[in-house]
């Protein structure tokens, strides 16, 4: 059951489907209501009506004939009276002339402010005579043809008898003319009053419409009669009760049809733009890229255009064409609707409008050119900008004053922040930082300034470490050259005295090993001060770094067995090769050699890894120290460092500064880790290319 629900719920087809059957339902509602308005010309209310004579079809036989009778008795009453004015009231005299007379003192010169208008008036009167009695004889023209048409009306009625009279003028169908109470259904007004047969018509909603009617009769000798006869009447009833029957049908089909309607409808906007219950995500079409807000446009231009195709044609052609009226229409409306219920789904339904769209555009041009323009530019656009805003918003202007000043509160606070952090910053505290909330032109100042107090901070970090590092510099070569150069003196005072041949050789053999190791320390410091100042020659070319680490190995092979060190190189099966001046590689490679030589653990194993990077070669070399690492490595690469801190090593300190110092000139890099008693050192060297 799980797996056809998935399978189908959501499927093309079913979509298809159910979007055919709310097509179907909402067309059969319309056609349901174009049949009970044919039919009845009247909407679904005859079904809850009791009776014929407390329905709407009773008021609208009885209320037209009603409604020509009160007008011919109590306005027309005859021809001669309507040619003599008899028809035209005082007041609708008085509203002609006022009227004439409001054109009068507008555009005539016989108009005088200086008189009181009711000689202004009589002027009017006298200048304006020709033009008010053709309006009046044009009113009696009207009041002519409107008095036979009403005649005319009456006389088509011949299902209803009728009866009116002012006291001399009688208008009627029945030759008995003021006898209606043997009519099985009467209305009569004579003298005041009033009687009405059966009485439950006076029960009826919509009996008020001729109870307007007895209000405008003159109830002195006026009499006014309406009844039906009984073949008249029975007909009246079988029509109302055809009809009756046929508009309950059409309401029980129009109720059927609302309820597939929304089930079907509903069904069809949960699973719109999804392929199942559980798919969170909304899958857009073709139509779904145009504007929510021209889909509005558009579906609301389409319910126009229906109602006005439909509304010059007769009920009953309606009822005949609705499902070809209707089906087109609501084809293109139901899938505008689907579209703006997917965006609803999505939360697209504002952003996704053209309006949306426009304004934001401009917002992202003015923010950009707000926040990468100068500050004259952004001045230019708030002085030009904000007079705009108030003449936009003039209703809400003291808001807008309120927003206004709150803004230039605020670039004031974050000024007068910048302001005093620059004062703290020109006092020596660097480690002040300059916090300003948000984007802008402040927060881009404030960050500038941290940016420079960091520089400055890490220079003065530097240059103390650099004078740190030069007093150690002094304090090690004096310490490190004062030692061979001591024992030299003494050793030279002492050969002066001893005349024992054998005690000279073996002060000459003690000078021998003190000078060689002033030049080494000499050398050494020679060396560091060319490699770190990069003025040595580098000639880059085509190293094959196995063979170079190889053979500089054979060269040492007598130091390893000495410390019965092991060395264990692994390395990948194809050649590589570095860009590098070879002998400076070797240089390198050997200071870390001879590093290793000085303070690898006797016995222990040497790692040298060759990697291939990609575009560089990565050298790794690894041992497990004799001493204590427990300095670190930045220390460690510190010049006239070493690894014993105790300084009874011979080195001089300046192998791995060296060795750093010429890898870089060979735009490599150089670094060591220490972890435990495990020193790592590694050397990344570019890739030759063979294209260079």
């Amino acid at each position: 059951m799980d797996i056809r629900s998935k399978k189908y719920s959501h499927s093309l087809t079913t979509k298809i489907i159910v979007f055919a059957i709310v097509i179907l339902f909402f067309s059969s509602i319309l056609k349901s209501i174009a049949n009970v308005a044919a039919l009845t010309d009247d909407d679904f209310g005859i079904v809850f009506e009791e009776n014929y004579f407390l329905s709407k079809s009773y008021l609208q036989e009885v209320e037209p004939i009603f409604s020509s009778l009160t007008q011919l008795v109590n306005k027309y009453k005859s021809e001669e009276n309507i040619l003599k004015g008899g028809a035209i009231s005082n007041e609708d005299l008085r509203s002609i002339e006022e009227s004439l007379y409001s054109d009068f003192t507008a555009q005539s010169n016989l108009y005088n402010p200086n008189l009181s208008e009711e000689e202004n008036f009589k002027n009017f009167q006298k200048a304006d005579a020709k033009e008010i009695n053709q309006v009046k004889s044009q009113m009696i023209t009207d009041g002519l043809q409107n008095y036979h048409n009403l005649l005319q009306a009456l006389a088509e009625k011949e299902d209803l008898l009728y009866y009116g009279s002012d006291g001399v003028n009688e208008f009627t169908n029945n030759t008995l003319k003021g006898q209606f109470k043997t009519s099985p259904s009467y209305i009569i007004y004579k003298n005041y009053k009033r009687e009405i047969y059966p009485t439950t018509i006076e029960q009826n909603k919509r009996f008020n419409w001729i109870s307007e009617d007895f209000s405008q009769l003159n109830p002195k000798n006026t009499v006014v009669s309406i009844g039906f006869t009984q073949s008249a009447l029975d007909q009246k009833i079988k029509e109302w009760k055809e009809n009756k029957a046929i508009a309950t049908k059409s309401f029980y089909f129009f109720i059927g049809s609302i309820i597939g309607f929304l089930v079907s409808f509903v069904y069809l906007a949960l699973i719109i733009g999804r392929k199942s219950f559980k798919d969170r995500e909304v899958h857009l079409n073709v139509i779904d890229l145009m504007f929510n807000d021209i889909n509005i446009v558009l579906l609301a231009s389409l319910i126009i255009s229906w109602f006005a195709l439909i509304e010059p044609l007769t009920i009953a052609v309606i009822n005949k064409l609705v499902f070809y009226l209707t089906i087109p229409f609501s084809i293109i409306a139901l899938l505008l609707i689907l579209s703006i219920i997917k965006h609803c789904k999505n939360r697209t339904i504002i952003k996704h409008t053209l309006i949306y769209y426009l304004l934001n555009k401009l917002f992202l041009f003015f923010r950009d050119v707000y926040s990468n323009g100068s500050t004259g530019v952004k001045t230019v656009l708030l002085v030009i900008g904000y007079p705009v805003l108030i003449a936009l918003t003039f209703f809400m202007f003291p808001i807008t004053i309120g927003i206004a000043a709150w803004f230039t509160n605020k670039k004031i606070k974050k000024f007068n922040a910048i302001k005093e952090g620059v004062e703290q910053i020109k006092a020596g505290d660097f480690h002040h930082r300059i916090e300003i909330d948000g984007k802008g032109e402040f927060a881009n100042l404030s960050s500038n300034i941290n940016s420079i107090t960091d520089g400055l901070k890490t220079a003065v970090d530097r240059e103390l470490k650099s004078e740190r590092m030069k007093t150690e510099l002094i304090t090690n070569v004096s310490h490190d050259i004062r030692t061979p150069l001591t024992s030299i003196i003494t050793y030279v005072d002492l050969l002066k005295k001893e005349k024992d041949p054998a005690k000279i050789e073996e002060y000459v053999e003690v000078l021998d090993q003190k000078s060689q190791r002033l030049k080494l320390l000499t050398n050494d410091l020679f060396e560091a001060a060319k490699a770190s100042s990069g003025t040595i020659p580098v000639n880059l070319e085509r190293i094959d770094v196995l063979s170079l680490i190889t053979q500089g190995l054979g060269e040492v092979n007598a130091k390893v067995e000495a410390l019965d060190l092991s060395i264990k190189i692994n390395h990948p099966q194809d050649k590589l090769y570095a860009a590098a001046d070879g002998k400076l590689l070797w240089r390198s490679v050997e200071n870390l050699l001879s590093n290793i030589f000085k303070y690898a653990l006797r016995g222990s194993r040497v790692y040298i890894d060759i990697e291939d990077m990609g575009n560089e070669i990565l050298l790794t070399f690894k041992n497990i120290s004799a001493y204590e690492l427990n300095i670190s490595a930045d220390e460690l690469m510190e010049r006239f460092k070493r690894g014993d801190e105790s300084r009874n090593s011979q080195g001089s300190g300046l192998g791995l500064s060296i060795a750093k110092s010429l890898i870089e000139i060979q735009k490599g890099e150089f670094s060591i880790q220490v972890d435990g008693d495990l020193f790592k050192a590694k050397i990344k060297i570019p890739k030759h290319n063979n294209l260079m």
